[in-house]
C-alpha cells in the first residue's frame, strides 16, 4: 500500500463499490471451491454445531454517529472522509437512549467517521455517563489536533471515557502508508496530549486502547507478543504509554476490498481468511453481544454488516428501526451471515474488541 494524501472517498469518487451491493457481488464472485465448505460461512460454523446462529445477552450497545471523518484512510471500511456529510441527528441519537435503557448492557460503543465531528456527540457521552455506562470513543487520533477540540482530552478524562485509537504501526512508514502522510507524527502528538493528562498509566478511568491493522494483505499476528513490541517501541521512540493493543483483521470491505482488487490480492486474501477459520472464536463474536445502530437509526448484528447494508434480520413484527426497538423481538433473530465473515473467525479472530480465541488455537496459513 503506497502512500498518498490525496485519497478520496468512494462516495466522492462515485466508484461502483460505493455501493454495499457491489460490494457482495465481489465478494460473492470470487471463486472459492478449493477452500475449506467452498468458502460459505454458514456451512463453516454449521459443521461445528451452529446451525442455529442467534444472539446471546446484549452487552454493548455500539452507535455509528455519522461517517465524516477529517481523514480518509486506505483501510477504512466504512468508507468514512470529509465529504462525507451522514451524522445522526439529535432524535436519532435520543431514541439511542431510550432503547439503551430497555437493556442491562454495560458499555456504549461510540464510533464512524470520526465520531467527535458530531455536533451531539458530547450530549450523548454525557447522557450514557450519566447512566453509569462504560463509554468507549473510537478515536482516529488526528482529530485531537484540530484547535476545537484542544480541550477534549481533558473532557474525555473527566467523563472517564475509554478512548481506542488507530495506529497501524508503532513505525512512521508503516502508519503513514495507510493513512497518508504526516498522520504518525500527528498521531504521536495527539498520544501525548492524552498521556499529559493520565491516559495509559494503568487507571482504569482513563484507558488508552490502540488498535493494529495489518498493512498489506495479511492476518493479524499475535496480540499479546505485538503488545509489548508496540509498548516498548512507543515509549523508546516517543515516550508514549497505552494500556492495551487490539488487532484487527482488515475487512474486505469498501475502500479495503478496492485495494484488494486492484492490487490482485483479492482472491489470495479471501483464501486466507477461509483456510484460517478457526471454530473456538464463533462463540465470541461481537454480532452476538453487540448491537449495531447506524447514523440513520438502522439496526444490524455487527459494524461489518452494517457497512455492506446487511440489515439484521426481522423476526415478525419487528422492524430494524432504533425508533422500534424491542429487546425481546430482537434476542429471537438470526444473525446474518456472509464471506466477509470470516475475517472475524480467521486466527486469533477479530473483533471490534480485538482478538477472541487464545493465540494457540490460531491457524496462520
Amino acid at each position: 500500500m503506497s502512500s498518498s494524501t490525496a485519497i478520496l472517498s468512494l462516495h466522492q469518487r462515485q466508484a461502483p463499490l460505493a455501493q454495499p451491493q457491489q460490494q457482495q457481488t465481489l465478494l460473492d464472485q470470487v471463486n472459492l471451491i478449493q477452500t475449506p465448505h467452498e468458502g460459505d460461512f454458514a456451512a463453516a460454523i454449521a459443521a461445528h454445531g451452529w446451525t442455529h446462529f442467534t444472539p446471546a445477552q446484549l452487552e454493548i450497545f455500539q452507535i455509528n454517529v455519522g461517517k465524516l471523518c477529517n481523514m480518509t484512510c486506505r483501510h477504512c471500511h466504512v468508507d468514512a472522509g470529509p465529504d462525507r456529510k451522514d451524522n445522526m441527528d439529535r432524535e436519532t441519537i435520543d431514541a439511542c437512549l431510550q432503547a439503551l435503557d430497555q437493556t442491562t448492557a454495560h458499555t456504549v460503543d461510540i464510533t464512524g467517521g470520526a465520531p467527535e465531528l458530531n455536533p451531539h456527540f458530547r450530549y450523548l457521552v454525557e447522557a450514557c455517563v450519566r447512566r453509569g455506562k462504560h463509554v468507549i470513543d473510537r478515536c482516529n487520533l488526528t482529530v485531537l489536533l484540530l484547535p476545537r477540540f484542544a480541550d477534549l482530552p481533558e473532557w474525555f478524562a473527566a467523563q472517564g471515557v475509554e478512548v481506542v485509537c488507530s495506529l497501524p504501526h508503532y513505525r512512521q512508514r508503516n502508519t503513514d502508508a495507510q493513512r497518508g502522510d504526516g498522520t504518525f507524527e500527528q498521531s504521536i502528538r495527539a498520544l501525548q496530549k492524552l498521556n499529559a493528562v493520565g491516559y495509559g498509566q494503568g487507571d482504569p478511568q482513563r484507558r488508552l486502547t490502540l488498535v493494529s491493522n495489518p498493512v498489506g494483505a495479511f492476518l493479524s499476528p499475535a496480540q499479546g507478543r505485538l503488545e509489548q513490541e508496540w509498548k516498548a517501541g512507543l515509549f523508546k521512540h516517543h515516550g508514549v504509554t497505552f494500556d492495551r493493543l487490539i488487532t484487527i483483521n482488515n475487512m474486505p470491505i469498501s475502500r479495503y476490498l478496492e485495494w484488494l482488487e486492484q492490487s490482485g490480492n483479492l482472491a489470495a486474501y479471501l483464501e486466507r481468511l477461509v483456510n484460517a477459520f478457526n471454530p473456538a472464536t464463533v462463540s465470541g463474536l461481537m454480532c452476538r453481544n453487540t448491537l449495531s445502530v447506524s447514523w440513520d437509526g438502522r439496526l444490524f448484528d455487527c459494524d461489518f454488516n452494517q457497512m455492506l447494508d446487511l440489515e439484521l434480520q426481522q423476526p415478525q413484527t419487528l422492524r430494524s428501526h432504533i425508533r422500534d426497538f424491542n429487546l425481546h423481538l430482537l434476542a429471537q433473530r438470526q444473525i446474518v451471515t456472509g464471506r466477509h465473515c470470516f475475517g472475524c473467525t480467521a486466527g486469533a479472530g477479530s473483533s471490534c474488541g480485538g482478538a477472541i480465541a487464545d493465540d494457540s488455537t490460531t491457524n496462520h496459513p
